[in-house]
């Protein structure tokens, strides 16, 4: 096992840093869609929302929490058809030095992004704030546990930018 230490960045998250991870998530959506032309056909109609999530959500509020790594999840109103693929997972470089570096991807310019997307079921895309509320104190799923113990910033839509979702205010 490599013996590395992982450190955190203090430095602020900004509006313009919520920017910059919506661009990010926007351009993996587009590439999966049009590898999984399948799935993009039943999703890229159906997004409500895009957040940062768990520590760097946390970091954006405390300040204290620091910066491992930067997780956006986007989330969609669930198509009966099927769910949105749940392991569907990718990593791309915030590309800007800001923050760090991650130790784990050292050919990264900046740390690392993690990009997940999950479906809902009955999701209100009028009430991204309420859904996603529903969502996370229902706990029904494993994602909805875990990101609960944290904090969740809307990224988009861009009209609720800064938006604290959870923990409920």
């Amino acid at each position: 096992m490599l013996g590395f230490t992982v450190t955190r960045s203090l430095v602020p998250i900004t509006l313009k840093d919520l920017r910059r991870l919506g661009r990010l998530a926007a351009e993996d959506r587009a590439a999966f869609f049009a590898r999984k032309p399948d799935t993009g056909v039943l999703y890229s109609s159906r997004l409500f929302a895009v957040a940062l999530c768990q520590g760097g959500a946390l970091h954006y509020l405390d300040g204290k929490n620091g910066v491992k790594d930067l997780d956006v999840w986007s989330f969609y109103t669930e198509n009966p058809t099927r769910m949105f693929p749940p392991r569907r997972r990718a990593e791309v470089d915030f590309s800007d030095p800001k923050f760090g570096v991650s130790p784990d991807a050292l050919n990264f310019v900046g740390r690392r992004v993690d990009l997940i997307g999950r479906s809902i079921l009955n999701a209100n895309p009028k009430d991204p704030i309420g859904t996603l509320r529903r969502y996370l104190s229902t706990g029904r799923t494993e994602s909805a546990r875990l990101l609960a113990l944290k904090a969740v910033v809307l990224i988009e839509p861009e009209n609720l930018i800064g938006t604290v979702v959870w923990p409920a205010q």
